[in-house]
């Protein structure tokens, strides 16, 4: 009887599919099996030719199947990110989609999955398709569903289910093919079409979805139909958190975290997000809308979400209500924009955000970005605490374009690095929308945007829309929003060159320091209180002004901080003479916002360990704030409590970014210098003149990169009056390296040259690092070195090379005991030169070396390691050397252990004092440490 009215409500469906007329139809019955994490569906496909063109193919979205390998497009999304579960995953977390049968108008049909993009499904018609015609694809498949830790979507630990994506839809035709693939950015192009899912499930299960109306027929059996719509999203919950709140716009069914709210405060906090949105942006695409924690986790509120819960500088209305409305807004704009998702989502974006910015100008005028923070004592004095609510926009935004690696606003959203698709871009879309706002002096912006959303709600639209309505709107001028602000990365920068003043007016000179032409807005202050405003256009390379006088004290661009300019640390001038405009001393504790008005200094307490100074407390002053400058100093003075002496170290660094299209992105140039004990009361100083060269792959998602540095590395160190160096204690090197650098969790590739030069010696080295981490997640790691002197007059070892730890004459690594030969600090190992683990004698090569060093993995992060090499000194007959043992690869590069077994020596694991003959690698710097977690988002 269950299966009869089970098959009986699907043909029902699909006869209501059929009689509809002119939209595409998706009718998809689906079973769930929870004891196999598969669904099985049964779907039924109605595509209409609206392409206006004779199609002889059409291609089915299948992204559930961007699971089923290590090499689907998905998977190399993942890797690039530095995310490593979904590789190492076992397979029954990973999803797949089988396909038993496709047929069309009833007859069986040839299909193929593209080669390049399996999760993209091509499908051979018998016969064209001419424009207007219809044609009916029946489909037969399982779905077997991924686990959710990888896009949050998928089967939960706890056994529930959230399901996105699961079942196929056409992929869009838009002058030609859309094929986009999952590479979870949700943002699936598929055409409108109206969907019709019988969905059956174990009864345990309480469904909630995205569909429009929800029919349960009983028996773990519901009909989900929705309208004009990409496809719908349906959760399984064993004990739903879900309530459903009704206003006289739309009906939210939600989960979303409340904080302390009760019932009725949600519903008030919701009503006013829905009125709000309402008024703002125009009536909302359905009557029915759903946002879970999957939503809110996916697309947060920078700034609230990430704070740990003992945290909470925002009051719970605010919090709760900002997070409703990103999550309203975003899913209002994804049902209501039809737009080239991948392409063109700068603009529902900047819509957003400029929807979000209104709102807290308008219940929130006063909040500041840090909240209640910003009274406490402490943390009210911080410039950052002073920053409203908005100003995170533009903030985060010149985060990215102060480290040159911001990206145009229609920059294909795949091809975004992951700060910038989720925060950064977006972010600038909507503060150009501000931008303008400001501009024009008028609601036009406002007006627009009602406007735009109106005329395009629920139908096909482009950027070209958007273009044509906001300048048919626009009062002024505004090619310069299109070319420079949303196709290009050029600067907004400008500064005041000269101020010449006479009775009644004023000459303002004012420089464009790069080639972007962008209105600037120039305030004139009297006693800090506005007195005039003027929009500057036009300025070339620089413009002189004239405006009146009108007991203006001070002159200062961009002065409400609305553009989003790279520089604001020059926008002042003083009329009150040349001392007026100097900057005083600040000093603040850690790090700080910038504050144009001061010189900052920051400070920090630091220690730092070598086994001749001992533990060494010290000073950090730096000038670095959370937006990086050019010029920077690092000055870290500290006192040496074993050595009873002051040391410390120090650098200064210009870098010059390049913006222009090109390998190259910067020049630095650097100068460095330290000075500490590298032996019992023996101290060394180190002075580094250098100049690097940095370029980088055009795609900025890409991790490849490569340096040129050029060094001049001068050493000068004490000795002791009781023992004579056999080496010369004072020298000088000239260094040239060139890097190539494409870390990857899954094939991380290094190598680099190096050439030095000095008065008694010459030598070229290479160095290449590789690691793969395979298919079956067991890892290898190789290394090759070759040394070879051009030139040799030393009468030492000092500068030979070394198998297993080098000397480091340049003082370029981090050895807590450099210069120890026994005891724990002498096992510190840096794999450097020949990188062998074990003890070896005569280690050091005086005319050439060449080493192989690999580890295979064993069980998880247990490897076994081996290193051979051949070493030739002068007069001396070549040598092959060896080693092996087990390597504990806890953190690759950052904590490792090296426990040798066999070798030159013989069975080391045997031999007497077998504990020190353990090698470690430890990684103590912050810094160093810190680029473990943002090398995922930069």
């Amino acid at each position: 009887m269950n299966t009869i009215r089970t098959h009986f409500g699907f043909y029902i469906a699909l006869f209501l599919s059929i009689s509809a007329f002119g939209q595409h139809k998706n009718t998809v019955k689906a079973t769930l099996h929870a004891e196999t994490n598969t669904v099985d569906i049964v779907q039924e496909i109605i595509y209409v030719n609206e392409t206006g063109k004779t199609l002889t193919e059409i291609y089915l979205n299948d992204w559930n199947h961007a699971f089923s390998g290590k090499n689907t497009p998905l998977a190399k999304r993942f890797a690039e990110e530095y995310h490593r579960n979904f590789h190492l995953a076992r397979k029954k977390k990973r999803g797949n989609t089988t396909v038993d049968q496709i047929s069309a108008n009833g007859t069986k049909i040839n299909w193929e999955r593209l080669e390049e993009q399996v999760d993209i499904i091509k499908i051979t018609l018998n016969k064209p398709l001419q424009p207007n015609e219809s044609i009916t694809f029946n489909l037969d498949y399982k779905v077997k569903i991924a686990y959710d830790e990888f896009t949050r979507y998928g089967f939960t630990k706890n056994g529930d289910y959230s399901l996105r994506y699961f079942y196929m839809t056409p992929a869009a035709y838009n002058n030609g093919w859309k094929l986009y693939s999952n590479k979870n950015l949700d943002d699936l192009y598929t055409e409108q079409a109206e969907h019709n899912i019988t969905f059956i499930y174990p009864e345990k299960f309480k469904l909630i979805s995205t569909a429009d109306t929800a029919v349960e027929a009983g028996n773990g059996q519901i009909q989900l139909t929705a309208n004009n719509v990409k496809d719908i999203t349906v959760l399984l919950r064993q004990n739903s958190e879900f309530k459903t709140f009704e206003t006289d716009k739309v009906s939210i069914t939600t989960n979303l975290d409340a904080y302390r709210l009760d019932e009725k405060q949600q519903a008030i906090a919701i009503d006013k997000v829905v009125q709000f949105i309402h008024d703002k942006l125009g009536k909302f695409p359905r009557k029915h809308m759903m946002i879970s924690k999957i939503d809110d986790k996916k697309n947060p509120v920078y700034g609230l979400g990430q704070l740990p819960s003992f945290i909470r500088p925002f009051t719970d209305d605010f919090q709760y209500e900002m997070k409703v409305l990103k999550a309203v807004l975003t899913k209002n704009l994804e049902e209501s924009m039809w737009m080239d998702t991948r392409k063109e989502k700068w603009i529902s974006d900047a819509l957003e955000t400029y929807m979000l910015m209104v709102y807290a100008e308008t219940f929130y005028p006063n909040m500041k970005l840090t909240g209640g923070l910003s009274k406490v004592w402490g943390v009210r004095s911080y410039e950052f605490a002073k920053l409203d609510f908005n100003d995170q926009y533009p903030f985060l935004f010149m985060l990215m374009a102060r480290k040159n690696i911001d990206q145009p606003l229609s920059t294909s959203k795949d091809s975004l690095v992951k700060f910038n698709n989720n925060i950064a871009n977006k972010y600038k879309s909507g503060v150009g929308l501000k931008y303008l706002k400001s501009y024009f002096d008028e609601t036009v912006i406002d007006d627009f945007v009602k406007e735009f959303y109106a005329t395009n709600r629920l139908k096909k639209s482009s950027r070209k829309d958007f273009e044509d309505l906001l300048k048919s709107k626009a009062p002024k001028d505004i090619d310069w929003y299109f070319k420079n602000y949303v196709d290009s990365r050029k600067r907004i920068d400008y500064k005041i060159k000269k101020v010449q003043k006479t009775d009644d007016s004023l000459q303002v000179t004012i420089k464009n320091k790069y080639d972007g032409n962008f209105p600037i807005s120039l305030f004139g202050l009297k006693n800090d209180t506005v007195v005039s405003k003027y929009w500057i256009t036009d300025i070339g390379e620089k413009k002189t002004v004239t405006i009146p006088r009108e007991g203006v004290d001070r002159l200062v661009l961009n002065y409400d901080k609305i553009i989003p300019e790279f520089n604001q640390r020059d926008n002042w001038k003083s009329l009150n003479g040349f001392f007026a405009n100097n900057k005083k001393l600040k000093f603040t504790f850690f790090k700080d916002a910038e504050n144009p008005h001061y010189n900052q200094i920051f400070f920090v307490p630091i220690a730092q360990f070598n086994l001749y100074d001992g533990f060494t407390p010290g000073m950090r002053l730096y000038n670095k704030t959370f937006l990086t400058k050019r010029l920077l100093y690092d000055l870290k003075p500290s006192y040496g409590l074993r050595s009873k002496q002051l040391v410390g170290s120090g650098s200064v660094s210009y870098r010059h970014d390049i913006e222009s299209p090109g390998n190259l992105y910067f020049v630095r140039f650097t100068m460095g210098g330290n000075y500490f004990n590298y032996e019992q009361d023996l101290a060394y100083t180190r002075l580094v003149p250098k100049v690097t060269f940095g370029f980088r792959d055009p795609d900025f998602r890409s991790n490849h990169k490569e340096f040129l540095d050029f060094r001049y590395v001068i050493v000068q160190r004490e000795q002791s009056p009781n023992i004579t160096l056999d080496n010369e204690p004072n020298y000088s090197v000239f260094n040239a390296r060139y890097v190539y650098s494409n870390p990857d969790p899954i094939r991380h590739l290094t190598w680099f040259t190096d050439f030095q030069l000095a008065k008694r010696f010459s030598k070229v080295s290479f160095n290449l690092n590789y690691r793969k981490l395979f298919q079956d997640n067991r890892q290898l790691n190789v290394r090759f070195f070759f040394g070879k002197f051009l030139f040799n007059d030393t009468n030492s070892d000092f500068f030979s090379f070394a198998l297993d730890r080098p000397t480091d004459y340049l003082f370029d690594y981090n050895y807590y005991g450099r210069s120890e030969d026994t005891g724990l600090f002498s096992q510190q190992l840096i794999v450097a030169e020949g990188g062998f683990k074990s003890k070896l004698e005569n280690p050091f090569s005086n005319d050439w070396i060449g080493t192989a060093n690999a580890s295979y993995s064993i069980w998880r992060w247990i490897e076994g390691y081996g290193d051979v090499g051949f070493l030739k000194n002068n007069s001396v007959n070549t040598r092959f050397v060896y080693d092996s043992g087990i390597r504990l690869n806890l953190v690759p590069d950052y904590f490792e252990l090296y426990i040798p077994v066999y070798s030159n020596n013989g069975w080391e694991i045997a031999q007497p004092g077998f504990d020190q003959r353990i090698r470690f690698i430890v990684t103590l710097s912050p810094k160093t440490l810190t680029k473990l977690f943002t090398r995922k988002w930069f």
